[in-house]
């Protein structure tokens, strides 16, 4: 664990959610990729996928922005408005319902959040939809540390919907909360959010925590390629580094 440039004016920490705050993403795509190859099959591609295999193809993104992507590569019109909402909802819903019983509170998490809490304001700054990870932080027991004005999702909070690596949310996030970039620390745990923070101006930190030990040494090198200052192996290092 390096030592952080002295970072003097932070006043809060900006918390991605989803593999970063609770291991979310193997679970929800286990839901997800029942609803994308539903979609798939009624269109007549045959091609079918693992929920393994949907996880490191979107990592990072919204669902909305991969199913653009795989529409596409298999050679589908584009889908409209209307049927593009409809498969979202549907994916949502189905996500939300299965991580309400995958996900429970982690010590490893919850005691270093609660000293992170007495020093520093903390927030939420996601790709994922508001409903979704409302529910992942009250099975998690995270809820009042992130009430509804301290999480910011690109699918809900921001005008139009959009995803990391686009730096909106970030930036939207540093406008509702009142802060500057250097008021701030981002957390996160893909090479996708991590390029939003640092495009958005915010010192940024890389969380190894969920990533799993098979990913982990090309995500180390994804994480130093788009410029996190510093990596931590769990949020016990993130509280000591910070201090």
């Amino acid at each position: 664990m390096a030592a952080l440039p002295e970072l003097t004016d932070v006043e809060v920490v900006l918390c991605d959610a989803d593999g970063n705050l609770f291991p979310s993403e193997e679970p929800a795509f286990e839901a997800s990729v029942e609803v994308t190859n539903a979609y798939f099959a009624e269109h007549g591609v045959a091609r079918q996928y693992g929920a393994e295999e949907l996880r490191l193809a979107a990592t990072g993104r919204s669902y909305r922005t991969i199913l653009a992507a795989l529409t596409r590569e298999h050679g589908l019109p584009d889908l409209t408005a209307e049927e593009l909402e409809q498969l979202v909802r549907r994916e949502r819903q189905a996500v939300t319902a299965h991580l309400r019983t995958a996900l429970h509170p982690d010590p490893d998490v919850l005691e270093p959040l609660t000293r992170l809490a007495e020093r520093f304001g903390l927030a939420a700054v996601s790709s994922s939809a508001d409903d979704r990870i409302a529910a992942c932080f009250e099975v998690t027991g995270m809820a009042g540390w992130f009430p509804p004005e301290r999480r910011f999702s690109a699918e809900d909070s921001l005008p139009v919907p959009t995803s990391k690596p686009d730096p909106a949310i970030y930036t939207y996030a540093l406008h509702a909360l009142g802060l500057r970039s250097e008021q701030a620390v981002a957390l996160e745990d893909s090479p996708t959010g991590a390029t939003a923070a640092v495009a958005a101006g915010i010192p940024t930190v890389g969380n190894l925590q969920f990533v799993q030990a098979a990913e982990r040494d090309e995500r180390v090198r994804q994480l130093r390629a788009v410029g996190v200052l510093a990596l931590v192996e769990n949020w016990d290092e993130l509280v000591g580094l910070l201090a």
